[in-house]
């Protein structure tokens, strides 16, 4: 009677666990992305070009990409759940010293801290999630973490905007420092003791796709997509502000329109990746050049940009979760080191995308972003359409 009784608690504990490291995805990902609803208001009180504040962006980008491996195999004797509270503190002060920056060199310097406490969580988070369920229910787990990037887009970035627009984007920063506390506590709380399981030693992460052609086939080609929807999207702010004159409160209804379609995305995308991975890469490529095109042609009215932005918001969400899948069907037996290698090729796509957007808006204005973002989504989807690929590979 008392396994049987004790069996429900600790079931509920583990996925009480599931949700914490859900919720440290949501503030991890929700600080990466809120300079993008917040770029213009960054730029005027710290006295810099819009372009350059979208360096918020790229360092941070960088430091969760280019540290992942290093900082995974230096910690590989750590403690998951005593590495992942000191990542949340990282993530408090990084955004409390963002908020409270004097000039604009030390906001960047705690975006790029706090960077790299992003880029080990991604290394570390989903796994976690996976030991504390069953055996049999760790996909699930893994789906629910993963949820915590749909409701960062959804809810976090355009909550970020709606605070920012009620009050500044020094309080956003602050309240979401709290916040980071708060999801602490819940880690300390509801997770167990996880030593670690495993290590991802740097060479493996690293040598892994110099012997699989097929994984470089995969990077090369969502390292296109990636980086042409970053570079568009960390302008789209100034973009509908200059181009299309809506307000701030159109600007956040509009980021949640986005981040809505990309929960819409990832649902359709579920159902048919399984069945034909590559034409749902495909769509998914096919859907982000004219979404980009659309904002472009139609997009100088509320009406025309949300039409462009859903159609976005889908297409985007549907190639997330197929670049996933790619990844791992690429590298089936060599799991951990593919996810590392998937999270810092993802986050220098977004630094690169973010840096060269910038360099399009500053010399062309909002609109060369996005022509820019055009260019490479359209590289993306030749490359993946004119691929030939045998039944059940990656692409």
């Amino acid at each position: 009677m008392t396994t049987s009784g004790t069996a429900p608690r600790s079931l509920l504990r583990a996925w009480s666990g599931v949700a914490a490291i859900t919720a440290s995805l949501f503030v991890f990902v929700t600080t990466e992305l809120m300079p993008v609803g917040l770029l213009t208001p960054v730029s005027a009180g710290l006295s810099v070009s819009v372009g350059l504040a979208g360096m918020m962006v790229t360092l941070y980008g960088i430091s969760a990409g280019v540290g992942v491996p290093f900082l995974v195999a230096w910690s590989r004797t750590v403690n998951r759940r005593s590495l992942l509270a000191a990542l949340l503190v990282i993530m408090a002060a990084g955004n409390l010293v963002t908020a409270v920056s004097p000039n604009f060199a030390v906001l960047l310097a705690a975006r790029l801290v706090t960077g790299f406490a992003h880029g080990v969580f991604w290394a570390i988070g989903v796994a976690m999630a996976m030991r504390l369920v069953p055996g049999d229910k760790a996909s699930k787990a893994a789906a629910v973490v993963l949820s915590g990037m749909s409701i960062a887009t959804v809810v976090g970035m355009p909550l970020g905007t709606f605070i920012e627009s009620l009050t500044d984007w020094r309080t956003t920063f602050l309240i979401w420092s709290g916040l980071s506390l708060l999801v602490l506590v819940a880690v300390v709380l509801t997770l167990p003791s996880l030593p670690s399981a495993s290590a991802v030693p740097v060479r493996e992460v690293f040598s892994l796709p110099l012997a699989n052609g097929r994984l470089r086939a995969v990077m090369t080609t969502v390292a296109l997509y990636v980086l042409g929807h970053f570079a568009a999207y960390t302008f789209i702010r100034p973009y509908m502000e200059q181009n299309a004159g809506v307000a701030p409160v159109w600007v956040t209804g509009l980021l949640i329109v986005f981040g809505v379609g990309g929960a819409v995305g990832n649902f359709v995308a579920g159902h048919t990746v399984t069945r034909n991975m590559r034409a749902t890469f495909v769509a998914a490529c096919a859907g982000l050049v004219v979404s980009l095109l659309l904002v472009l042609l139609i997009g100088h009215g509320p009406v025309g940009l949300a039409v462009a932005i859903v159609l976005w918001g889908v297409s985007f969400g549907a190639a997330n979760l197929c670049q996933v899948n790619m990844m791992l069907a690429a590298a089936p037996d060599t799991f951990e080191a593919a996810m590392s290698l998937n999270t810092m090729g993802y986050n220098i796509s977004i630094a690169l995308g973010a840096l060269l957007g910038g360099v399009f808006a500053t010399g062309f204005g909002t609109a060369g972003a996005v022509w820019f973002g055009v260019a490479l989504t359209l590289a993306a989807l030749l490359a993946s359409a004119a691929r030939r690929a045998p039944s059940g590979s990656a692409l």
